[in-house]
This record gives structure tokens, C-alpha cells and sequence, in this order.
């Protein structure tokens, strides 16, 4: 395993998780005092589980047809998309 890409990833990703709507449910779930918070976070961590092997499964089945600069440029257009609606929205 390559330590670097493995916590470049996980930096990543939880800098990116920190205070989403994700997270911002998961708080909501867990806030409930009838509710478990064994089963909250075994949910929430199942979920993102689920959600994770989807866009692995995805970024390989792309990258099998599309090169990998191109999706690096979509990806960033993609987000500068969200971030121009965001701003409009706002």
C-alpha cells in the first residue's frame, strides 16, 4: 500500500466531509436521545461506505474510456459549476 496516496485520500476526503450535510444529518440522527448512537454510527458509516465503492466503482469504469487528464478537467469543471450556482443561489 502507498502510505502517501493513502492519507493524501484521507485528508482529502475528511477535510471535505467536515461539516456537510452528510455530517450535519448524521449530528441530527445522533442528537435524538430514542436512537441509538451504536446503531447512528454504524448507519452513517455504512452508508458512506456504500457511497465510497460507488465512485470507486465508477472512477474505474471511466477511466477505462476516458483519459485520465479529461476527467480531472470535467471533475473541475464540475465543481466550478456547483460553485458559480452556489454563489447565485446564495
Amino acid at each position: 500500500m502507498d502510505w502517501k496516496i493513502f492519507l493524501t485520500i484521507f485528508a482529502s476526503v475528511f477535510i471535505a466531509e467536515l461539516g456537510d450535510k452528510t455530517q450535519l444529518a448524521t449530528m441530527l440522527f445522533a442528537a435524538d436521545k430514542e436512537v441509538s448512537k451504536y446503531t447512528v454510527f454504524l448507519a452513517a458509516s455504512a452508508a458512506l461506505i456504500v457511497a465510497t465503492a460507488l465512485g470507486v466503482l465508477a472512477g474505474s469504469v471511466l477511466s477505462e474510456y476516458i483519459n485520465e487528464k479529461y476527467l480531472h478537467y470535467i471533475a473541475g469543471i464540475g465543481f466550478i459549476i456547483i460553485g458559480i450556482f452556489t454563489l447565485y443561489r446564495a
